[in-house]
């Protein structure tokens, strides 16, 4: 542990500009975490003001305030964090913390994008095929979930996916959207493995899908579950039908 961490986290405070990053990263990992970040976050750290506005909003560890966790998001995408000012977009676009207003979670969302941020890429794009606070443009969406998908975010080749599954702003090639949800479900997103089982399925290869169907329902949500159900409940083959189900079930 950093010598500057050898005092109680209430007298730590003053020594976080003395840290490096990963003497920082070190020090949040640590035992006394929650204090550490708030300690951090109220000193000005741009990383603990995100963290601390991310457990604010989900109640991890603290009691839940979404308005004062969007705050902190505030806080932090103001000294240029670009994580924390994908959250800022995620708050307006979801109404958390704050009223829901469309148009500036597309602001922050491009913002954070032409800064790098996968993450903001991909919600971008998302706006831009919607027309969620901005005016719909699969082609532009397309392009930007390109850029999201080459810097590794699975997310975004799922939905480049459904692009060319559906032929949104490309040819439709049920080639190049199986590819697509392969990797995407090799990266773990949990679309992406049931697309992939969706696809697989397809082609008489049920043996294959089941295993994917399995990992879908371990990262997905209830809900997701719950579509996943459906799916499989209006399937013709009994083993994906019972064997899809057991997976949903043991989740």
């Amino acid at each position: 542990m950093p010598a500057a961490w050898s005092a109680s986290p209430a007298s730590a405070g003053a020594d976080w500009e003395s840290l490096s990053p990963a003497e920082a990263r070190e020090a949040l990992a640590g035992p006394a975490r929650v204090a550490l970040i708030r300690e951090a976050a109220e000193a000005g750290l741009p990383d603990a003001e995100a963290v601390w506005g991310q457990m604010l909003l989900d109640g991890a560890e603290v009691a839940k305030d979404a308005r004062a966790g969007f705050g902190w998001f505030m806080r932090a995408a103001a000294q240029g964090h670009l994580q924390a000012l994908n959250m800022v977009g995620r708050c307006y676009e979801l109404g958390w913390g704050v009223a829901h207003d469309p148009a500036r979670a597309a602001d922050c969302y491009r913002v954070a994008a032409e800064r790098g941020l996968p993450e903001a890429m991909y919600n971008y794009a998302t706006q831009l095929a919607l027309g969620a606070g901005v005016a719909q443009d699969k082609p532009a969406a397309l392009g930007w979930l390109r850029q999201s998908a080459a810097k590794g975010f699975a997310k975004a080749e799922n939905f480049i996916g459904s692009f060319h599954e559906d032929g949104w702003a490309c040819d439709r090639d049920l080639l190049a959207a199986a590819q697509c949800y392969k990797r995407a479900a090799d990266g773990g997103d949990f679309r992406g493995c049931f697309n992939h089982a969706r696809m697989l399925v397809s082609k008489g290869r049920v043996r294959e899908a089941l295993p994917w169907i399995g990992r879908a329902a371990a990262l997905g949500t209830p809900r997701f579950r719950e579509q996943v159900r459906g799916w499989l409940a209006g399937q013709g083959d009994a083993e994906l039908r019972v064997r899809g189900t057991a997976a949903l079930d043991r989740c």
